[in-house]
């Protein structure tokens, strides 16, 4: 499912991550839901379908156990978008979860180390890298 960002779709996102935020702490009182952080949620175009990305702390198996509980509350969640929100179709929600920020940590520790090793084989130089202008020239006026 090919989800193109319209501003309609955007705004419609952005208000269905807040709701749900709202929802998932309020009216789901699942203790083991609570650091559930929503990253962005994708609305297709014709409003039938919304993905949820969501991140959570934990290992990875109870990572995948609390999108399974996200997905099956999913109807419920569903219900009560539909009594809050003034739209005339409510998105049927799936829940997945964001690898996006898992990614970028290791990519970042990642360059970290990089860092760390050319600078290990280099202990001669300081790090201060400046750039040097060049000598002025009288005759191009400078």
């Amino acid at each position: 499912m090919a989800m193109k960002t319209i501003p309609r779709t955007r705004r419609i996102g952005e208000q269905l991550r807040r709701e749900l935020a709202e929802l998932i702490r309020d009216e789901l009182r699942d203790p083991r839901l609570t650091l559930v952080s929503m990253t962005s949620v994708e609305v297709s175009r014709d409003l039938a379908q919304a993905r949820v990305y969501v991140t959570l702390l934990g290992d990875p198996a109870e990572r995948v156990e609390r999108v399974a509980e996200l997905n099956r509350a999913a109807p419920i969640l569903r219900r009560e978008l539909g009594r809050r929100m003034r739209l005339r179709t409510i998105p049927k929600l799936e829940f997945r979860y964001d690898e996006v920020v898992e990614h970028g940590a290791h990519l970042s520790a990642l360059i970290d180390a990089a860092v760390a090793a050319d600078a290990s084989r280099h202990p001669d130089e300081d790090g201060d890298h400046r750039v040097v202008a060049p000598p002025s020239n009288p005759e191009l006026g400078t």
